[in-house]
């Protein structure tokens, strides 16, 4: 007869039953390795756990006085350390022989099975998505959301015979090796597809995706302006117009300028540095991020922005990523009207993430698609304007690409070991610069190049969720009792269940008795 469960729980195979995590597993010793302070020993934290894979992938090593204060947890083979923070990233992992009596965080659940019961049938069932789901409405806690080790150990588990639960575990195994098999295809191709995207921007901003304007005017027997006079007229009309906005200001407060020694506050863009930068095409020019447009801050946050009559939508670091806008989330700021002018953005401003001392994080780079209006950007948003605004599209390629991302690491390295950016920083970024007319070329043949294999990276993405989803479909199938046969040989799980209780019972008992005959020792 179908066993279900009084809670309303779905209805179990024949011989299998349902009872909780806590009731099926041993208490984990608790140890102080501070009292042990020249013993080394491994740490198992919540940052050890590879939640992809699903094993230990990076424990750390300590000496007992040295020891983190949440290391207290003695952990035995085959413990399942499940984490009680934010629990549906999945920091859920099997401790291996190798790391049989070392020391695990207070933020893992330590799961021990009770003899009867098959680890990784456990460890299995931690991973499905039901049981996830149940704790994840139970995490307490905004900023550090986790659930307790009793939410954990209260969850109930269908249990089936012990042979039967190996008779699963090694179905889900061999499954599951199917699926790893054809999910290590899939990332192989979405390695190779990164590969093709880094050749495809490399290639352009050598000169080697198109032929170059000089080769084409060449073969054409036409002129054609090199970048150098193209360079040219960019800084004359970046001077023109800071000068046709200096006397906008000082006419605007009345103070007309009675001869020309002003133009000489005019500060010209400093070139880069030649000596280490490696020789261009034929007609390119080597200038800077400073030379092609102005590099603007953004706005400082503080608590009296709330209070101004003028809140608009801003850009945060997290609106930002390489080429990618995300902008579901974005929030209100106080500017003030003598701030907007320089603050708003307009569409085709370069968006340069200022990081936060991550070599990974920092400069990322998107173009300011003026989807919202108006909209502004927070400080730690740099904003590039060019004098031309086309110059962006080709510009923003430079900075994706492996020599672009060179420049950016090279500028914003500091002596702390820490990357920062800064105006001044991201003014100095070297850009190799093409004609006008190649720069044109050369984006449209990216975009077109790039644009062929973007329905194969989503398929390759389609397909990895795919097996993700199939794995829990393996998960589900498996707990249901409808992956493997069953045996009507086995012994029920009931039965199995009784003699668990009874074996806790009988420690109990025992540990009981034990601390009697302590007490009843002689001091001396």
């Amino acid at each position: 007869m179908a066993e279900n469960d009084a809670q309303g729980e779905r209805v179990l195979p024949d011989g299998w039953v349902w009872t909780t995590i806590g009731e099926i597993t041993q208490p984990v010793e608790k140890v102080k390795p501070g009292e042990n302070p020249d013993a080394s020993f491994t740490y198992l934290d919540i940052s050890s756990i590879d939640n992809q894979s699903n094993r230990i992938a990076e424990p750390k090593v300590y000496y007992g006085a040295e020891a983190p204060s949440r290391a207290r947890q003695l952990v035995q083979a085959n413990d399942v350390l499940f984490s009680t923070v934010r629990t549906y990233l999945k920091n859920i992992a099997l401790v291996p022989e190798a790391y049989d009596g070392q020391i695990a965080s207070t933020g893992f659940s330590v799961l021990r099975s009770e003899p009867g019961v098959s680890p990784k049938y456990l460890f299995y069932y931690a991973l499905t998505d039901p049981f996830l789901n149940k704790l994840g409405k139970l995490q307490r806690g905004t900023s550090y959301p986790a659930v307790r080790d009793g939410d954990v150990r209260a969850q109930l588990v269908p249990l089936a015979p012990l042979p039967e639960q190996r008779r699963i575990v090694a179905e889900i195994e061999t499954q599951f090796t199917r699926l790893d098999a054809a999910v290590a295809g899939l990332e192989r191709a979405q390695a190779n597809i990164r590969r093709y995207k880094a050749a495809v921007l490399k290639a352009a901003c050598e000169g080697q995706l198109v032929p170059t304007e000089a080769a084409l005017a060449s073969a054409e027997g036409r002129d054609y302006e090199p970048a150098d006079q193209l360079l040219a007229r960019i800084l004359a009309e970046r001077r023109a117009r800071w000068e046709t906005d200096y006397l906008e200001k000082q006419r605007a407060k009345g103070r007309e300028p009675k001869d020309d020694k002003w133009k000489q506050k005019y500060k010209e863009p400093a070139p880069p540095d030649r000596e280490e930068l490696p020789e261009l095409p034929e007609g390119w020019a080597w200038t800077t991020m400073a030379q092609t447009g102005s590099v603007i801050g953004g706005l400082t946050k503080n608590s009296k922005r709330k209070d101004y009559p003028l809140q608009l939508p801003y850009l945060r670091v997290a609106n930002v990523y390489a080429d990618e806008l995300r902008l579901d989330d974005v929030r209100e700021i106080g500017v003030r009207e003598k701030e907007l002018e320089r603050v708003l953005l307009k569409k085709g401003d370069l968006l340069v993430v200022e990081g936060n001392g991550s070599i990974e994080q920092i400069g990322r780079v998107a173009l300011w698609n003026g989807s919202i209006e108006p909209c502004v950007h927070q400080n730690h948003i740099i904003k590039v304007r060019f004098t031309y605004v086309e110059l962006g599209k080709y510009i923003l390629l430079w900075l994706l690409s492996m020599g672009g991302r060179e420049h950016i690491t090279r500028v914003a390295s500091s002596t702390s070991g820490l990357y920062t950016l800064s105006l001044s920083k991201v003014s100095s970024i070297p850009i190799p610069l093409p004609t006008l007319l190649e720069q044109r070329r050369i984006v449209a043949e990216v975009e077109r190049r790039l644009s062929l294999v973007a329905a194969l990276e989503a398929s390759v993405e389609a397909a990895l969720a795919r097996a993700g989803r199939l794995r829990q479909a393996v998960l589900k199938q498996a707990f249901e009792g409808r992956l493997v046969p069953q045996d009507p040989d086995d012994e029920p799980a009931s039965v199995l269940l009784e003699r668990i209780r009874a074996q806790r019972e009988a420690r109990t008992t025992a540990k009981g008795k034990q601390k009697v005959e302590q007490m009843r020792l002689p001091t001396v």
